[in-house]
């Protein structure tokens, strides 16, 4: 399929944002008008809602404002939060009662609480909200692994122009498959490169250390709004986003201690690490806020996208027991815990979209060793042994049995995290265990990080590498290749699904179509 030319549905933003090199050091000052320079952001697009992300250089009322089109001369006005320290300046707001099928143009002005009649300059963006007609279609992106291993935004590489690429297809949203950003991964101005010359990043105070306080969580997630190519595909593609492990530090469970040996972090309590990891994280991209005592806010959730699809976000990460050899006969937590492994059967049971897409932050079939503690544990759910199912395979054998019996069509399993793109196909003939019906696995990523060689694959669950494109060696930087994302299109007529696994620049390296309908295939 050729890219599509910009513009397509949505049309090219108007004056576009302009961002100076001051981004990195804001000043929050009260003189003059506010200003949202970081961008804005839409996220958790449904139907008839959306939630709307911006940040302030200083504290602000956050004003939404829509309308059916570019000129905004009807516009509908929502008032926001008030933007303050106590949120890093940042704020969300959730438009409600949105037409269905409609593209969304909004704008985002910041008013002086002291002075209302000091107001920021406008910030647009648009998004198309979900359609009741199946004929629609659905597309959408997908992708993880950004500013990875040191490699961060390069202007001279044309920074993180990937995002150039995702948005020529003209998605509905974008699934960002965690690690989101690496808050234990500083930022250095240069790297060597193999040919002697020198990866030059842009650099910032937060990102010169490992993230351990508030501040340098937030900093972290802050550096990548640096890029223009990234605000200009916030601001024209809606996202819907989950976290994994270097958001807050490689290879992370909870409980877990930071030894003593380890001298970058004097925090050692990952749980702190965490909690404050996850406030950033939900202050920076635009999803559920967090209450606490509630179920409200949390990483996994459905993201309903009309007939055609339901996203069911998945995290590999808070519920998990600590990682280890993983050769357990009976493992009832696993890698997303008996809670989130029960919500997930119950919503998938439940569901009548035609495609029922599993957002997996980490892969099934693929072999992700950790030896961050040094011993060879199991940091993902396959721990090598092609034999029956141990460990956290036990929670995914559980989940995949009732897939069949309960006679679920249309499971897709999309994931990212290990800085290559595959498909692998899932047999029962192949595997040792075999109450289960025939799925698909695809992995792209990173979008701009490290490459790294293939994973070994684990045939307790009969994997089959269809296609891999991968570096032999490890950690090859963004000038070298080996950068991806993965598109989805679905079909409105046929409800046919085909993935496309994509390089950089938007060149198909690989093609899949489903059939609907199907409990597997």
């Amino acid at each position: 399929m050729a890219i599509r030319p910009l513009p397509g549905r949505r049309s090219l933003l108007k004056g576009s944002l302009a961002v100076s090199a001051g981004l990195a050091l804001p000043a929050f000052t009260r003189s003059g008008r506010p200003s949202a320079e970081w961008g804005v952001q839409a996220g958790d697009v449904t139907r008839d809602s959306a939630l709307v992300w911006v940040r302030s250089d200083r504290p602000a009322r956050m004003i939404v404002e829509t309308s059916a089109t570019e000129s905004f001369r009807n516009v509908r006005r929502v008032r926001g939060p008030l933007t303050g320290p106590g949120g890093d300046f940042t704020g969300t707001t959730r438009l409600r009662g949105l037409p269905p099928g409609e593209q969304i143009h909004y704008r985002v002005l910041l008013t002086d609480p002291d002075d209302p009649r000091r107001t920021s300059a406008p910030v647009a963006g648009t998004f198309r909200t979900v359609a009741d007609r199946r004929r629609d279609g659905v597309r959408f992106v997908w992708s993880g692994d950004l500013a990875g291993q040191g490699w961060g935004i390069n202007p001279a590489f044309g920074g993180y122009r990937i995002f150039d690429a995702m948005a020529r297809l003209d998605p509905d949203f974008f699934l960002f498959s965690g690690d989101t950003v690496y808050a234990d991964g500083p930022i250095a101005a240069t790297a060597e490169l193999p040919d002697g010359s020198l990866w030059r990043n842009i650099t910032t105070e937060e990102k010169s250390k490992v993230a351990e306080t508030l501040a340098e969580f937030r900093g972290a997630f802050r550096y990548n709004l640096l890029d223009e190519h990234l605000r200009r595909f916030n601001a024209r593609v809606p996202s819907i986003v989950q976290w994994d492990d270097h958001e807050v530090r490689n290879n992370w469970y909870p409980g877990q201690r930071i030894a003593d040996t380890d001298t970058r972090y004097t925090e050692k309590s990952v749980d702190v690490l965490a909690a404050r990891a996850r406030r950033a994280f939900g202050e920076y991209f635009p999803v559920p806020t967090p209450r606490p005592g509630t179920r409200e806010g949390r990483v996994h959730r459905v993201v309903r996208q009309g007939p055609l699809l339901d996203v069911f976000v998945l995290d590999m990460r808070t519920y998990r027991n600590a990682n280890s050899p993983g050769d357990q006969t009976v493992d009832p937590q696993g890698v997303l815990g008996r809670e989130q492994l029960e919500w997930l059967k119950r919503e998938l049971a439940r569901s009548r979209a035609v495609w029922k897409v599993i957002a997996a932050d980490m892969p099934v079939g693929l072999v992700v060793p950790d030896t961050t503690e040094g011993r060879p544990h199991v940091e993902a759910v396959a721990q090598g042994d092609p034999g029956a199912p141990l460990g956290r395979e036990l929670q995914i054998a559980e989940l995949l049995r009732f897939v069949k019996h309960r006679r679920i069509t249309g499971t897709v399993w999309l994931t990212a995290d290990v800085h290559h793109t595959s498909a692998q196909h899932y047999r029962p003939e192949r595997a040792a265990f075999g109450d289960f019906e025939p799925f698909w696995e695809f992995v792209s990523g990173p979008l701009n990080a490290g490459a790294f060689p293939a994973s070994q694959l684990d045939g307790t669950f009969g994997p089959e590498r269809v296609f891999v494109k991968a570096p032999a060696t490890a950690n090859v930087s963004p000038a070298g290749g080996y950068q991806f994302f993965g598109e989805v299109d679905i079909d409105g007529g046929s409800g046919e699904l085909t993935v496309r696994l994509r390089e950089m620049d938007g060149t198909v390296l690989f093609r899949k179509t489903l059939q609907p309908g199907l409990v597997g295939q």
